[in-house]
């Protein structure tokens, strides 16, 4: 099965985008993941909130194939330990699919067609990060569920 990542906007910070090739490079030896990044609107300034959300649910809409999980990284979403999204992915590929596909949406969250299209919502945490801080702490965790299911000694309890 294969990962998809959609994020809005680019990581505008070295040490964020040293942190996710890292973990996108290690991840490499477990399963394909994409990362799909949609550019920040245009004259956003000039809308509002549910303009912006609006148009970049549709955005992120268009990146989706019929079969994919929609899985939002969502305040609101239910929160896991690591060895706990380690035994959600595992059902998730025991599942079959396509592929499954996480979300981070903009600053401002996402739209009603979005949340209508997801069929899962994760928090990482009760505490607020960056939404460029997201992507690496999400591949961390990601290669650390790969290891968990695979029983490497990454994780340890």
């Amino acid at each position: 099965m294969k990962i998809k990542f959609i994020c809005i906007g680019k990581t505008g910070k070295d040490f964020l985008q040293i942190g996710e090739k890292e973990y996108l490079d290690r991840l490499k030896h477990y399963l394909p993941v994409e990362r799909i990044e949609i550019p920040d609107l245009k004259n956003a300034k000039k809308l509002s909130v549910d303009q912006i959300k609006l148009q970049e649910g549709k955005e992120i809409l268009t990146k989706l194939d019929a079969g994919d999980v929609l899985i939002l990284l969502d305040e609101n979403g239910k929160e896991f330990g690591s060895v706990q999204f380690a035994e959600f992915l595992q059902q998730r590929f025991n599942a079959g699919g396509k592929a499954l596909t996480f979300v981070v949406g903009g600053a401002y969250g996402f739209s009603s067609e979005v949340y209508d299209r997801s069929q899962f919502k994760i928090s990482l945490s009760r505490m607020t990060f960056s939404h460029q801080m997201v992507r690496m702490i999400f591949f961390e965790q990601l290669y650390r569920a790969m290891t968990i299911i695979r029983g490497e000694p990454y994780h340890h309890q």
